[in-house]
């Protein structure tokens, strides 16, 4: 939740909620911590400046979702690079991936949720190679980063981190909007916090999220937004 990206960071931690973590905190921005807690107060927004102010929300975490709305900023490497040191479970997406291509690092527990673009980058490729051969490409990104990988896109891709390979077969263009990525990653994350196994928490939070989309595009798939997903996460996360 970089300056201008609190929604990204807000979205990914309802969704977390929305799912059943029964305890979700936000390090943001100082200036995003109050309008973030308005916005949903069940969230506990923390303004983190610094690696000190960021500690001990890791120190109280089980899992963490880096990356909506995180930005490429000295802030967001300063924070990252703190949170990738961390042996807690991450679910890695948006800008945390564009840092990762950057300077490559490898975890088997770190899942990894690009769309093409962020796939290409990951892999220092282009876009048409990797939509060419979608299946080369999640094994090769789950081969570099060792921990489960999500391929976004038509007939999304999952990876775990034993090399076994899914397909969502679920899921609408209405989900080509601004934050369904965030949504996501808070979905898997939130899935990881309740103690499901990291790779069937991939592959749950993949499906429930494209689900809970198919259920939302019934009022039209045209102008479906991503918090149009977040009663329909809520009622098939309780079935």
């Amino acid at each position: 939740g970089d300056a201008g990206y609190l929604g990204a960071a807000r979205m990914a931690a309802e969704a977390a909620g929305r799912v059943g973590a029964g305890l979700v905190s936000v390090a943001s921005r100082s200036a995003h911590a109050g309008l973030i807690s308005s916005m949903r107060p069940e969230i506990m927004a923390h303004g983190v400046e610094t690696l000190e102010a960021l500690m001990p929300l890791i120190q109280r975490a089980n899992v963490i979702a880096v990356g909506p709305g995180l930005g490429q900023s000295d802030w967001a490497r300063l924070l990252l690079a703190r949170v990738l040191e961390s042996d807690l479970p991450l679910v890695i997406d948006a800008d945390a991936l564009n840092l990762l291509a950057e300077e490559p690092q490898a975890a088997a527990h770190w899942v990894i949720t690009p769309h093409p673009g962020e796939a290409a980058r990951l892999l220092a490729t282009d876009t048409m190679t990797i939509q060419a051969d979608r299946f080369k490409a999640a094994k090769a990104l789950q081969q570099k980063f060792h921990g489960p990988v999500v391929l976004k896109g038509s007939g999304t891709i999952i990876m775990d981190n034993k090399g076994n390979t899914s397909i969502c077969d679920a899921g609408n263009p209405g989900m080509a909007s601004g934050g369904m990525g965030d949504v996501l990653t808070g979905v898997i994350a939130g899935l990881i916090a309740q103690g499901i196994d990291i790779n069937d928490a991939t592959r749950l939070g993949v499906c429930l999220h494209a689900e809970a989309a198919d259920r939302a595009a019934m009022n039209g798939e045209r102008g479906m937004l991503a918090t149009d997903l977040m009663p329909h996460l809520r009622q098939l996360a309780n079935p």
